[in-house]
């Protein structure tokens, strides 16, 4: 089969629009996958019809952390319900289970990619309260032109 010039200019105009395609795909699945390394799994999220209390603090100098990370709980299905600064300042962030829920801790610690810590507290009205430390950094914001 001989290929004449138009054709021969379809295909290539073909190849060059699955290559774009699939470039892409590519690159949406690398950013997916490293914010998962980053910011924490996909699946730490709340789970349906289930309302977990997170209270989060900001526990550096970097001023609206607390705002920020409160965001990113709630995109993740956690009911934050109150946010402020930390009396002492901290170095790595750190999740205290309230309720005596320690898997309701670990999804909220899954998320934040920190350690958890039992800490009952039946006089605050929250299952779980967020320390934010230095080592944690907040997703990057999505760009909107």
């Amino acid at each position: 089969m001989k290929l004449t010039g138009r054709r021969y200019g379809r295909m290539i105009v073909a190849a060059l629009v699955l290559g774009f395609l699939g470039w892409i795909v590519w690159r949406e699945w690398s950013r997916r996958s490293e914010e998962a390394a980053r910011y924490g799994p996909a699946d730490a999220r709340a789970p349906k019809g289930t309302r977990i209390k997170v209270e989060v603090l900001n526990g550096t100098k970097t001023r609206g952390l607390a705002r920020r990370a409160t965001r990113y709980l709630r995109d993740r299905g956690f009911d934050v319900v109150g946010s402020g600064t930390a009396a002492e300042q901290r170095d790595s962030t750190l999740v205290l289970d309230r309720s005596a829920q320690p898997e309701w801790a670990y999804l909220v610690g899954r998320a934040m990619k920190a350690k958890v810590i039992a800490q009952p507290d039946s006089s605050r009205y929250l299952d779980v309260t967020v320390v934010l430390g230095a080592d944690w950094r907040p997703p990057p914001k999505p760009f909107y032109p």
